[in-house]
């Protein structure tokens, strides 16, 4: 019996020492054979064609639409900008209020777009109107939920503006300004602006 536990222990000894090394943790797995290096096409041929974008319509057009924010909707697919206002975005106070403000005047309603000026931000910029004629960027500003933005309306929508309304979204007041506070990154500081 003695003798088969001091084989036993034996055998255990040689096979430790005979197994192959481990390979060292820390330094990593063992170095793989690199692949060939792929052949250099033209710079066109490497980089995928850019997908093209239909032209914005210049004629008008009319359908449901779908709300992005206080002042940009979406209506047979092209996104428009809102004429002559300005919305606060919705990570800004009263942001979400101006959208919902617009859901609730453009709800299962057909609104048709005159296309006017020139695209901003990829969005055609249009007249937007309901059915009965009302003029939806009109309907923002008396809601109290936009501002008349002077620079491209002209000043037609000033007069609609409810009193307090240019203090209460100072934001969108200040970006018109041009005096907008710099952006802040996540640790507090300011980002500077080019």
């Amino acid at each position: 019996m003695e003798l088969i536990v001091v084989f036993a222990g034996l055998v255990g000894v040689i096979l430790f020492f005979a197994r192959p090394a481990r390979q060292d943790r820390r330094r990593g797995p063992p170095p793989r054979s690199r692949p060939p290096a792929p052949t250099r096409a033209s710079p066109a041929q490497s980089r995928p064609a850019a997908p093209q974008r239909a032209p914005l319509p210049t004629a008008p057009f009319s359908g449901r639409c779908h709300v992005i924010d206080g002042d940009t909707i979406v209506v047979r697919g092209v996104h428009v900008r809102l004429f002559g206002i300005d919305a606060p975005e919705m990570d800004q106070p009263y942001g979400q209020k101006a959208k919902w403000a617009l859901v609730r005047l453009t709800k299962g309603l057909q609104v048709t777009v005159e296309p006017d000026g020139d695209p901003s931000y990829d969005r055609l910029v249009g007249r937007c109107t309901l059915p009965d004629g009302t003029d939806l960027s009109a309907m923002m500003v008396v809601e109290g939920m936009a501002l008349d933005w002077a620079k491209y309306s002209g000043g037609i929508y000033r007069a609609l503006e409810p009193e307090g309304a240019r203090k209460r979204m100072w934001r969108v007041r200040a970006k018109h300004e041009g005096r907008f506070p710099p952006a802040r990154d996540l640790a507090g500081a300011t980002a500077t602006r080019r």
